[in-house]
């Protein structure tokens, strides 16, 4: 999955998985912006399976 990471005016990262809505996070450096983003994406991917949704970025890592 394609992250955006770029400085904020304020000196923050943010880091931004664009394909999935509203999944960004901050940090205080470009690494830990990062690190929470990829933490996050991969809670959002497991929340919708969970409830039987399609989850695209996962079924190209698993087939049954």
């Amino acid at each position: 999955m394609q992250l955006e990471v770029e400085r904020e005016e304020d000196g923050r990262w943010i880091a931004e998985a664009p394909t999935l809505s509203g999944v960004m996070a901050y940090g205080a450096t470009r690494e830990e912006a990062v690190a929470k983003v990829e933490a996050l994406v991969l809670r959002v991917l497991a929340d919708r399976l969970e409830n039987g949704e399609r989850a695209p970025e996962v079924e190209r890592l698993f087939a049954a």
